[in-house]
């Protein structure tokens, strides 16, 4: 069923959305969660907000009610010893409440076939989730000429970004029209060895990977690694909000 021809009758979908940290949640810290949010409204889903702080039967039990899933981004970084490797100087401090909670999403969006869009963060421990490896640090390790994580962010220097090139076919390079995007980058780790079932389908020049599909069902599930939700006017990032509304939609009319 097309996006555009849903019925209006369908209720809107409620999309699930973990708090970037624990951190946050408990100091009340908004500004970056809420684009979230904003995101999601704009693409006909409602908001459902995600307590870090739930016990895993009351997080199953939210995670039920959900038709979507949104894993958004985090200044933590996943722990290394997740995909078997040590923690090297330049990684950040892991955020355990936070993998806890979205390993049950997952668990939970992917035995119900329910849709997932894994936003930076949220793309990298997606991958680990299916047994994948991440580069833990872009600069240190690959010596790139590209900008990937914002420097300067906290004195005033411009968001930096870069090209993204799309694998043809791929479902991301049909919502964008093009082979090629520009995109916004606040990153330093990224996706190194993919998980099962994901097909790497955005890379950056450099060879950094910017963006995965799911293929072991027809479940959408889409992950990148630039931040959509604060790309508010780009044909893209637009696309890939209502292309999860869409998805929980088709969910609903399934089941």
């Amino acid at each position: 069923m097309p996006a555009h021809s849903i019925s209006e009758r369908q209720p809107s979908p409620r999309v699930g959305l973990p708090y970037r940290t624990h951190d946050e949640e408990v100091r009340g810290v908004r500004e970056k969660y809420n684009f979230y949010l904003n995101s999601i409204k704009r693409a006909g889903g409602v908001p459902v907000e995600i307590s870090l702080r739930f016990p895993k039967q009351e997080l199953l039990t939210l995670a039920r009610s959900l038709d979507a899933i949104v894993l958004p981004g985090s200044p933590a970084d996943v722990n290394p010893s997740l995909y078997r490797e040590h923690r090297r100087p330049e990684s950040a401090d892991a955020d355990e409440n936070r993998e806890r909670t979205d390993v049950v999403l997952l668990d939970h969006a992917f035995a119900e076939g329910k849709p997932v869009l894994a936003i930076c963060y949220g793309v990298q421990i997606l991958n680990v989730y299916l047994g994948g490896t991440l580069i833990q640090d872009i600069s240190s390790e690959l010596h790139s000429s590209i900008e990937h994580s914002w420097k300067g962010r906290d004195e005033g220097k411009p968001e930096p970004f870069h090209a993204a090139r799309l694998a043809q076919n791929s479902r991301i390079a049909k919502l964008a029209g093009a082979s090629e995007v520009r995109v916004n980058s606040s990153h330093h780790q990224s996706v190194h060895e993919p998980g099962k079932n994901l097909r790497l389908v955005g890379h950056a020049p450099d060879g950094v990977i910017e963006a995965v599909e799911w293929t072991g069902d027809g479940n959408w599930v889409t992950g990148v690694q630039w931040h959509p939700e604060r790309m508010t006017d780009d044909a893209l990032a637009q696309a890939l909000f209502r292309e999860l509304i869409a998805a929980a939609h088709r969910v609903t009319v399934r089941n």
